[in-house]
């Protein structure tokens, strides 16, 4: 009987992250084909963009939505920080992850390095 219990809930939990996994995987396979808000950005630094993007892009949310965190205290002021997002809502927050994705791959890649003579890309908005 408990054995059962406990193979239903794993099998529940399981389940869930799998569904979980794949709404993730259709909600960036749909923004990543969507235009981005911010052009004209020059190519530039692609490997920290796909080594330390993602760690970046969910510290940087984190800190926007909980600007008294110890988290926020220890980061650095960053342009890429979202403002005014506290207290967004659970279905608000993958919104707020991309546009956080979005101006840190901008950054990234249109940051200037030598022997580069393109021109630095305006992110406010």
């Amino acid at each position: 009987m408990i054995g059962g219990v406990i193979h239903l809930d794993w099998k529940v939990i399981v389940n869930a992250v799998i569904v979980m996994a794949c709404i993730s995987l259709v909600f960036i396979g749909y923004k990543a084909n969507q235009p981005m808000t911010i052009t004209g950005a020059p190519r530039g630094m692609m490997l920290s963009l796909a080594l330390i993007g993602p760690i970046y892009s969910m510290d940087y949310t984190w800190v926007a939505l909980h600007p008294e965190s110890f988290l926020a205290k220890v980061i650095a002021p960053d342009p890429d920080i979202p403002k005014g997002v506290t207290g967004a809502s659970w279905y608000e927050i993958p919104g707020v992850w991309w546009n956080v994705v979005e101006r840190l791959s901008w950054t990234m890649l249109g940051k200037p390095h030598q022997g580069c003579h393109f021109p630095l890309v305006n992110i406010d908005r």
